[in-house]
């Protein structure tokens, strides 16, 4: 009998020769049966929390290439659960996703040589190159089991830094693509200062610089690269909650991943920014990345101050609220 789970879905096993990173999820996809429509993508430590989004999948539009799940970290009984970092409106976390396997196939997958990390990043950006698109379930969950203890962090900042520079340099449209740089090295190397992984920062900042100008440049539109990086989200989220009840001042609060995109949708309001503690009207999450974002709002769910998201998810709105009762 072959090997199956104990839901008695079939395991095939492929054994390569040489650890190919998360290029391998290529060779799986191609060994797997073309009659698939959609292919869902897990790391060796996650797995989804029931099958239902299944039915889901189906009823998906036919431009939504990818659907992003809501993952939720493993922890211990006594500690508060929380969510995977990473991602944003229109990018998945390659640990929790459903992709289309025709346009996994048509982009080429994976780029190899990313190896690990942010090569989600550029698949997504080519999704939407090609004019498609990257949904949230927030009913979709998976868990992810994952293990601080025992990472090279500063082969993760290495890898962060120079993957993360070569989308930027890749698909940023020119007239800010430098700062777009620029925001990269600030924010790993404040990350690697905190993890105590300066040296792996280097290593990486150098090897960008070495390799920035091989990468194939295929820029964005202005438009197209506000739905990348979440500012298209952002102002669609901030506009609606100003149009149900104006406010001048707004305080940013656990600033997380693009940050500077809650600050500039705001900004074009024309609401003034405060510190926090200050007399803000209202708190805004500063994250567009959706784990940390529904982690906060979680947690400040309650407070005095009036609080708000930078991205309208519906569902995930019922969720929180389930949540906190």
């Amino acid at each position: 009998m072959p090997p199956a789970l104990v839901s008695g879905v079939p395991i095939r096993s492929i054994l390569l020769e040489e650890n190919k990173g998360a290029a391998a999820r290529n060779i799986g996809v191609t060994e797997s049966d073309p009659a698939s429509q959609w292919i869902v993508m897990l790391d060796d430590d996650s797995y989804p929390d029931d099958t239902v989004f299944l039915e889901r999948l189906a009823n998906q539009p036919p431009d939504v290439a990818a659907v992003s799940a809501d993952i939720w970290l493993s922890t211990k009984a006594d500690k508060t659960p929380q969510r995977e970092s990473g991602g944003l409106p229109e990018v998945f976390i390659g640990c929790g996703v459903a992709i289309r396997r025709r346009v996994f196939k048509e982009l080429g997958g994976y780029d190899e040589s990313f190896g690990y990390y942010a090569e989600e990043y550029d698949l997504a950006a080519r999704m939407l190159l090609a004019g498609h698109r990257v949904a949230f379930d927030p009913d979709f969950t998976v868990t992810h089991a994952k293990v601080s203890g025992g990472r090279d962090m500063n082969l993760i900042l290495g890898r962060l830094v120079r993957n993360n520079g070569w989308v930027a340099q890749r698909y940023a449209p020119e007239a800010c693509r430098l700062a777009e740089l620029r925001e990269t090295r600030r924010r790993y190397r404040r990350i690697a200062a905190k993890e105590r992984a300066t040296l792996g920062f280097a290593r990486g900042l150098s090897e960008l610089r070495r390799t920035l100008w091989q990468q194939k440049r295929t820029p964005m539109s202005t438009r197209l690269w506000d739905r990348f990086t979440g500012l298209a989200a952002a102002r669609t989220a901030l506009q609606r909650q100003f149009a149900i009840h104006p406010f001048r001042s707004a305080a940013i609060v656990d600033p997380g991943k693009n940050a500077w995109v809650v600050a500039r949708a705001l900004e074009e309001l024309g609401v003034r920014l405060s510190g926090e503690g200050e007399d803000a009207e209202v708190s805004v999450i500063g994250t567009m990345s959706p784990g940390p974002m529904m982690d906060a709002m979680r947690k400040r769910s309650g407070g005095r101050n009036r609080v708000v998201m930078p991205w309208d998810i519906e569902p995930a709105a019922a969720r929180l609220a389930r949540e906190a009762a």
